[in-house]
């Protein structure tokens, strides 16, 4: 069981719509700044990659670490990696609240999650854009999240891949019908104009890059997310 402070089992729990920046898209030269410049949103996003399950090499856990001493956010550890269930203590160590790792990557997914709960952390599995919600079947229960990739991972600024939002709505009507508490995260081309058709399909935690740290004003453009995921663009 976790032992999170009030705050972050606030933020971790509240209503949504969240969202949640992806330091992918920060400037890792002044990483404390970005970092503070996002504290008006929910959580921060640490996207992790290996170069091997994604073309791309991104961060470890000393960079989700720093997040976390700097951050009041709940840290929020995607890990787009082969073997994540090696790095799930090194991670939970460095102070994520949250760990995510792929479906498509983990051969033991069950013992994978289990991992991250006994770690003490929130426990989530993440779904490409082809992979069918059905592998969720046995996991669901387990689970304090689901991320819909929305894109295909690897890099940030992409644009979204439509045919996923009857994806986010079937997730969500599992959930439901379940009567689970399981939140649905987005991931990949989340703006303004389209955060709208994420909350409809029954997303409520909503990653976004290059939409808030492409931005001169975040405090700004995440209160324009929140307020178009409320109300429409």
């Amino acid at each position: 069981m976790n032992t999170f402070p009030d705050a972050i089992l606030n933020k971790l729990r509240a209503p949504g719509p969240l969202i949640a920046p992806s330091i992918l898209s920060a400037d890792f030269a002044a990483l404390g700044a970005e970092l503070r410049s996002v504290e008006s949103a929910d959580w921060v996003h640490v996207d992790v990659m290996d170069g091997r399950f994604v073309p791309n090499i991104t961060i470890g856990p000393l960079v989700a670490a720093a997040a976390a001493r700097v951050s009041p956010l709940p840290i929020d550890c995607h890990l787009m990696i082969v073997e994540p269930e090696r790095y799930v203590a090194e991670f939970a160590k460095a102070g994520a609240h949250l760990i995510t790792v792929h479906a498509e990557a983990s051969p033991h997914l069950d013992r994978t999650v289990a991992a991250v709960r006994e770690a003490g952390c929130w426990a989530g599995v993440s779904l490409n854009p082809h992979t069918h919600e059905s592998c969720l079947e046995y996991v669901l229960e387990r689970l304090d999240v689901v991320l819909l990739m929305t894109v295909n991972p690897g890099f940030g600024g992409q644009s979204l891949i439509d045919r996923v939002f009857p994806k986010v709505e079937r997730v969500r009507e599992r959930i439901e019908r379940r009567g689970l508490q399981t939140r649905v995260q987005v991931d990949g081309g989340v703006k303004a104009d389209n955060i709208r058709r994420f909350t409809d399909a029954g997303a409520d935690v909503m990653v976004a890059g290059s939409a808030v740290f492409g931005a001169p004003d975040r405090a700004a453009a995440i209160a324009a997310l929140r307020s178009a995921a409320l109300r429409g663009a």
